[in-house]
């Protein structure tokens, strides 16, 4: 059984951490482009041509199943993924968590990245999801590249800053971008309220892994042999993880498991 996953840079890191402790069998396959981050900016005929060429790359090594473990890929190019894959390799893609953090009633706050905010996407999930429910939107820009980068100062005042959009009421805050899960306690500092029960944060990767198993017809197995080998392409070439992808909790993970061949 092989997985794949694709991301523009180390966000694919949760989702990937997620499916080996689902199943530390599985052989994984880890897709990005790293030179090409932040993905966010860029035009969605470009995102399109770049989510499909590490797709394409992850595709060659035969993988049972893909996973867009990229917020922005998953809204601009999943379509045109699945056309390019499907039926053959299975493509799932991340979307925000919104409908189980609306479920506790709110008020919600939804960290994304300033593309996603406000978009026709991301505002069809809240209206179908979060009827009646306060939603406040919260851009985010820097924080993927702050973390894409290690850059610890750029992390500390991207989340300060986003923390001031965020209504002190909140109870629930969403991680709308797959790289923001990788700082997810720290997200939930910046946010909490003194007083307040703990705040809580929702984020894709154990949905979008569990889904994966699914869609293959598995099911998890978190007793199975940690015999699952680890296949990292950077640009479509093998390397490892980096050294910025084991300064965390997911990286190492990975790393101790299966260290990339």
């Amino acid at each position: 059984m092989k997985i794949a996953l694709m991301d523009s840079g180390i966000g694919l890191l949760a989702a990937a951490a997620a499916v080996r402790r689902l199943r530390p069998d599985v052989d994984l396959v880890l897709s990005s482009d790293p030179g090409s981050m932040p993905w966010g900016p860029r035009t969605p005929e470009d995102v399109t041509a770049r989510a499909l060429a590490v797709a394409e790359a992850a595709a060659q090594h035969r993988p049972d199943a893909l996973i867009v473990a990229c917020n922005t890929a998953s809204v601009r190019a999943l379509s045109a993924l699945r056309a390019r894959l499907e039926p053959e390799v299975p493509v799932i893609g991340t979307v925000p968590a919104i409908k189980p953090a609306a479920a506790g009633g709110g008020p919600v706050a939804i960290w994304a990245t300033p593309a996603t905010t406000g978009s026709p996407y991301q505002r069809g999930l809240i209206g179908e999801f979060a009827e009646g429910v306060s939603v406040t939107e919260v851009a985010c820009p820097g924080l993927a590249d702050a973390v894409e980068h290690g850059d610890q100062e750029g992390i500390d005042a991207a989340m300060a800053a986003a923390a001031e959009r965020t209504p002190g009421d909140v109870r629930a805050v969403v991680l709308g971008c797959t790289h923001y899960e990788l700082v997810a306690e720290r997200i939930r500092a910046a946010v909490q309220q003194p007083g307040l029960p703990p705040l809580a944060l929702h984020g894709s990767a154990g949905a979008v892994a569990a889904q994966a198993l699914r869609r293959i017809g598995e099911l998890p197995d978190p007793a199975a042999p940690a015999e699952g080998s680890l296949t990292v392409l950077l640009g479509g070439s093998e390397g490892g993880l980096s050294a910025t992808a084991l300064a965390y909790e997911e990286g190492r993970l990975l790393q101790a498991v299966s260290p990339a061949r």
